[in-house]
């Protein structure tokens, strides 16, 4: 049972971070050129672009979700087994999000990187 809730509680920081990520990216790309906006609109008009998305706060909320999940997962397991795992899962998630949600392209090279992140994974939890 105790495994359960280990494995649970990493996979939430997993989520909650790759949505996190996601909905980040979403916005930024949505805000578009910060240095051009900065040019047009001075500094005000670039932190004005970024705080007014409603998509970046959805990240924002995520990204704290994430946290708190961590804090979580260590209070019920080793740092030497959350860290690790989460993050690598996290890098596995954000190839297949990205590649999924934002339309990125996705190289065989970094496939192969999650491959064997995916691997260090399962050895881990060996």
């Amino acid at each position: 049972m105790n495994h359960l809730y280990t494995w649970g509680s990493i996979m939430a920081v997993v989520v909650a971070s790759v949505c996190g990520d996601v909905l980040t990216s979403l916005a930024m790309k949505r805000v578009g050129d910060l240095d051009e906006i900065r040019r047009r609109r001075g500094l005000g008009g670039a932190i004005a672009a970024v705080t007014s998305s409603g998509t970046l706060w959805l990240g924002v909320f995520f990204m704290a979700l994430a946290f708190f999940a961590l804090l979580f997962a260590l209070s019920r397991a080793d740092v030497s087994l959350v860290g690790p795992a989460s993050a690598s899962l996290t890098f596995i998630g954000n190839a297949a999000a990205g590649k999924a949600f934002l339309r990125e392209r996705v190289d065989k090279r970094r496939w192969l990187a999650a491959l064997f992140v995916a691997g260090g994974v399962a050895l881990l939890a060996a």
